[in-house]
């Protein structure tokens, strides 16, 4: 059997279908969910709520959804979940789906979740309306010890820190029953945030936390990973004039205000952002050019994989609206769940003569609601720019993209602002949209001027969701 003494330092071990299983209990002074009750085994799971639309946004016309629930736990295999509700769980929708997660269930109140192993969830008994957030998350390799050199470290229990500094060779641990209300300033190199514990920012309002976002990075060689942030007060997690970030197995549970991007790369090249769940009231990922401060302020390898994404309200990704970087190229958008939306999923609008190249979105599946567009590929003006030109796009490739769920316009919008900032080399491959390929007459395409070689490819292999 694996060593599990270092996974036992705060959780409790359980074991489902022989599998070993980990879970944290909560704080004592922590509010759980009234809406789930969640066992593996004889072992409680304790259920966290997360807040949406505090005021001064509460009471608009839209309807996210209202408060909703998380939990955490991790395994090292196939694992079994005992979910339990006041509500009717039989009209339960999972998501994202995925073949290798099944469930049963046991009278009206109770479902049975079967894993094949980590996996990171969104149960639906009602749809948007209060969602229980399920992760599942691998086993921890090797968590720091407290005390040990450059740690700082929270153990179970709520703790109140303010503003948290970390500079080179630091490490912030965030062990699995901590709640730290706070937020964090990177600035430096070889710093890493990780854990399974809770940052939580809402306690503040919006735009009103302790630092500029909750986890603002200005360094080389960052990685944040297995953390989870509730409530962020403004945008989540930022890298800025930084190079070598991961972002790896985080989940965001926001919506609580507008303006929580969840991850925002600016001016920073070499970011991965891997094996997230990422619920927002604004933008999930944006890319931008903000202020030019060092040698190389391009937006540059940018890779997105493996996550599931969800935004009440704003994009799923958008790329240039802050453009005063030169360049944003190399980016990969792959293997991707996109399980709720608002506005346009892929929104690709640089403006003051920035050019975006070289653009890959690949691999992505995504629940359709009626959304009136899909995709915008156009330079444009707007109030964040300060060179009131347009920008440029050219070589962007959608791969194997699947939409299904409700009827709806699902627009695919491309066009150039004029003849020297244009759209250019764009190709579409196996997009499938309701069942119908999207092809150059497509009643849901709308080309206008200045657009030059684009393509449609169909090569008879099955995309996502066939």
């Amino acid at each position: 059997m694996k060593p599990i003494l270092p996974l036992l330092l705060h959780g409790l071990l359980a074991y489902s279908s022989g599998a070993a299983v980990v879970v944290y209990p909560a704080p004592k002074d922590e509010p759980l969910s009234a809406d789930y009750q969640v066992g593996i085994g004889a072992q409680a799971v304790d259920v966290y709520t997360a807040r949406v639309l505090d005021p001064p946004f509460a009471g608009k016309e839209w309807d996210y959804g209202g408060p909703y629930s998380f939990c955490n736990f991790d395994a090292e295999g196939p694992v079994e979940v005992r979910i339990r509700s006041k509500r009717s769980l039989r009209n339960t929708v999972v998501r994202p789906a995925i073949s290798t997660v099944t469930t049963r269930l046991e009278g009206d109140n109770t479902l049975v979740l079967s894993l094949p192993g980590p996996c990171k969830l969104s149960l639906e008994p009602e749809g948007k309306k209060g969602p229980l957030l399920l992760f599942a998350n691998p086993l921890e390799k090797d968590p720091p010890r407290q005390g040990a050199p450059g740690v700082i470290y929270f153990g179970p229990g709520v703790h109140k820190p303010g503003k948290l500094l970390l500079t080179n060779d630091q490490t912030l641990y965030l062990a699995g029953g901590a709640v730290v209300k706070g937020g964090v300033q990177v600035e430096g190199e070889h710093v890493r945030i990780a854990g399974r514990g809770i940052l939580d920012g809402s306690d503040w309002e919006w735009r009103k936390g302790p630092t500029a976002c909750v986890v603002m990075i200005r360094g080389t060689n960052v990685e944040v990973s297995g953390i989870t942030i509730r409530g962020a007060s403004h945008w989540t997690i930022v890298p800025r004039d930084s190079r070598n970030v991961i972002v790896r197995g985080v989940k965001l549970c926001g919506a609580r205000v507008q303006n929580d991007d969840g991850i925002n790369p600016c001016n920073s090249q070499d970011v991965l952002i891997t094996d997230c769940f990422i619920r927002t009231d604004d933008d999930c990922v944006a890319l931008k050019g903000l202020d030019l401060r060092g040698p190389d302020s391009n937006v540059e390898r940018i890779t997105v994989r493996n996550c599931t994404l969800w935004c009440d309200r704003a994009r799923i990704f958008l790329l240039g609206h802050e453009s005063r970087a030169p360049f944003m190229r190399g980016i990969t958008l792959r293997n991707l769940d996109i399980i709720h939306f608002s506005m346009t999923a892929f929104l690709f609008e640089p403006g003051e003569e920035m050019r975006l190249e070289d653009v890959t979105v690949q691999d992505v599946r995504i629940n359709g609601e009626g959304q009136g567009e899909l995709i915008r590929l156009k330079p444009v003006v707007n109030q964040y720019m300060r060179n009131k030109v347009p920008g440029h796009i050219s070589n962007v490739r959608f791969r194997n993209l699947s939409v299904s769920g409700k009827p709806g316009p699902y627009r695919v919008q491309i066009s150039g602002a004029d003849d020297k900032h244009d759209v250019r080399d764009v190709s579409f491959q196996n997009v499938d949209i309701l069942g119908s390929d999207l092809g150059k007459t497509s009643e849901r395409l709308e080309v206008g001027p200045h657009v030059t070689d684009l393509r449609f490819e169909t090569q008879g292999l099955p995309g996502p969701g066939k």
